[in-house]
């Protein structure tokens, strides 16, 4: 037996926010939609990992998802543009 994939299911009320924030922001592609649940995804092979903290670095909340992307800069101005919150960062952990 070997996993073909994980997938983290987050409960929302705005599923309109997961397109913006997912499609536009992140480029990823809906590739299931039956209008309750939404999973994107990408034609890449992407590396299975999970992972379990107790904090979120320099003593933070430990955050819902970890999503590494190739230009911080972009990415960051994306999500201020489209009206998230930064919570945090972004900042070089130790």
């Amino acid at each position: 037996m070997k996993v073909l994939r994980i997938v983290r299911n987050i409960k929302t009320e705005h599923l309109q926010a997961s397109r913006v924030f997912y499609g536009d922001i992140l480029g990823l592609k809906s590739i299931m939609d039956h209008g309750w649940i939404i999973t994107y995804g990408s034609d890449s092979k992407m590396d299975i990992q999970i992972s379990f903290a107790i904090e979120g670095g320099s003593g933070t909340a430990v955050p819902d998802l970890s999503i590494e992307v190739d230009d911080l800069d972009t990415a960051f101005i994306k999500m201020k543009d489209a009206g998230f919150k930064i919570e945090y960062g972004p900042v070089n952990e130790p």
